[in-house]
């Protein structure tokens, strides 16, 4: 596997990878410390991508080809008209989720939301799940 870049959640610059090529996300970008040396490590990638709207999914799945990581995030953009009548891209919803699975097969799920978009605070809550996010 390449170390291809696959940095989730960001607008790639340069030429676009095809969902089949290997990728390696910073899987442990959203990681809390305490919780590193508790999860399985993914060894694969997987990415899929929504060619509609902003959005993706990425699974890893470790040795056994079982899944041990899912990253997923969806934004919603919507034009608007400032005070001089030009339209921009605005973020009306945004939701991100990270999770992990551990050791002991719960999995470890990171949510961030932005339910009023840019307007609006960002929400983000850690829990512990039986199933992996779908």
């Amino acid at each position: 596997m390449t170390g291809a870049p696959c940095i989730f959640g960001k607008v790639p610059q340069g030429p676009r990878q095809h969902p089949d090529q290997p990728c390696h996300p910073r899987w442990q970008s959203h990681l809390p410390a305490e919780w590193r040396d508790k999860t399985v490590v993914p060894l694969s990638f997987r990415v899929y991508r929504e060619y509609e709207v902003p959005a993706r999914r990425v699974i890893g799945r470790d040795r056994l080809g079982e899944p041990c990581f899912c990253a997923c995030d969806y934004r919603l953009i919507e034009l608007r008209l400032d005070d001089d009548d030009d339209l921009y891209p605005a973020l009306t919803y945004g939701e991100s989720v990270y999770a992990w699975r551990l050791l002991d097969g719960r999995w470890l799920v990171h949510r961030r939301l932005q339910p009023y978009g840019d307007e609006g605070d960002l929400v983000a809550a850690l829990s512990l799940e039986a199933r992996m996010p779908r």
